[in-house]
């Protein structure tokens, strides 16, 4: 069976130098406004900035560390008497990161939402 849903398609212009983008509902997707490239460099150079930082405080690389982050989870239970959210156990090398930083570790249960009688 075929699927039937919107897609969005790229689309070459006249001179086959730009690609824009148009929405499903047939309107055209403005990327290449000023004001949104300009947003768009500064974020990511604050993002670069921030990875630089981080990369300096700890004396880590950035994949490292997004290795070391990467198993950081937050999970949700519900039961009959409502709902809890916890982190995963922090490992050494996470709290070792989060010291180096100055960052204290987040606490273990995340939210705490009991069931309405």
């Amino acid at each position: 069976m075929r699927d039937r849903s919107p897609r969005i398609r790229p689309r070459a212009s006249a001179s086959g130098t730009e690609c824009s983008t148009r929405h499903p509902a047939g309107r055209p997707v403005y990327r290449r406004l000023e004001d949104r490239i300009r947003a768009r460099v500064v974020l990511c150079w604050l993002a670069l900035l921030l990875t630089r930082i981080i990369e300096t405080h700890t004396g880590d690389t950035w994949r490292n560390i997004q290795h070391h982050l990467d198993g950081l989870h937050v999970g949700t239970f519900t039961g009959p008497t409502g709902l809890f959210r916890q982190r995963t156990e922090l490992s050494k090398p996470q709290r070792d990161l989060l010291a180096r930083l100055d960052i204290p570790a987040p606490t273990q249960i995340v939210e705490l939402a009991p069931t309405s009688r």
